[in-house]
C-alpha cells in the first residue's frame, strides 16, 4: 500500500512513554513528577499539531491500562498513526484502534515525495536505497545528557536517518519542515566529512 501525504499537515514524534514514572529518571528528563511530564508533553503535542494534522508516533506511546491511555487519547490533537514499540505490544488492547488512523509494526510512506522508512528502532538496513529513502525512529532516546549504552552505535547511523524521539526534540513533535531541514543538514555534514 502506498501512502502519500502532504508535508504541510504532517508531524512525527516518539517515546511520550506517558504514565511512565521511571522514564523520567532513566532519561533525566526536566520533570518533577509523571502528571508534570505528561501535561507538559500534551501541551507541547497540542502547541504544534492540529485537530485535521497528521502525526506519527513511532512507539512507547504509553503505559497504563485503558484509563491512562484512553485520558492521554482524548486529549491529543490529530490523526496519530502508531508504529508500535517495545512497550507498546503490551499495552495495547484492542479497544484502542478506533483511537488511532492505523496501528502497525513498520511503515513506508512517502511525505511531497520524500520516501520515508518508520520503525520505533533504528535500523542499519532499511530498504537499500539509502540516499533516496529516509528512516525516522525513536526507541534509543537520544538527547545532550545521552550517555546510554547505544550512544557508540549511533554514530553508524546514515545522515538519512533521524530520532524524533521526544527527548531528542525538546519533548515536542516535529513537523516533516523540521525533520527535512536536519537531515539535509546531516548530508550536507557527511559530505564535508569524506
Amino acid at each position: 500500500m502506498n501512502y502519500k501525504f502532504d508535508g504541510s499537515r504532517v508531524f512525527f514524534t516518539s517515546d511520550t512513554h506517558f504514565n511512565h514514572t521511571n522514564i523520567i529518571r532513566f532519561c533525566n528528563r526536566p520533570f518533577k513528577d509523571v502528571a508534570h511530564m505528561n501535561e507538559t508533553i500534551i501541551a507541547n503535542w497540542n502547541s504544534v499539531v492540529g485537530p485535521d494534522d497528521i502525526i506519527f508516533h513511532l512507539g512507547d506511546f504509553c503505559l497504563g491500562g485503558s484509563a491512562e491511555w484512553i485520558n492521554v487519547l482524548n486529549r491529543l490533537n490529530g490523526k496519530i498513526y502508531l508504529i508500535a514499540g517495545n512497550h507498546d505490544i503490551k499495552n495495547l488492547r484492542q479497544n484502542y484502534t478506533k483511537y488511532f488512523e492505523q496501528i502497525t509494526m513498520q511503515m513506508h510512506i512517502e511525505v511531497d515525495k520524500q520516501k520515508i522508512y518508520l520503525n520505533h528502532c533504528p535500523f542499519l538496513c532499511y530498504g537499500g536505497a539509502y540516499s533516496d529513502t529516509w528512516q525516522l525512529f525513536g526507541h534509543v532516546h537520544t538527547s545532550r545528557h545521552n550517555t546510554g549504552k547505544d550512544v557508540p552505535r549511533l554514530k553508524m547511523l546514515f545522515p538519512t536517518q533521524y530520532d524524533v524521539g521526544v527527548d531528542n526534540n525538546n519533548f515536542t513533535p516535529v513537523s516533516f519542515a523540521q525533520v527535512k531541514m536536519i537531515i539535509e543538514k546531516q548530508i550536507e555534514q557527511s559530505k564535508e566529512g569524506e
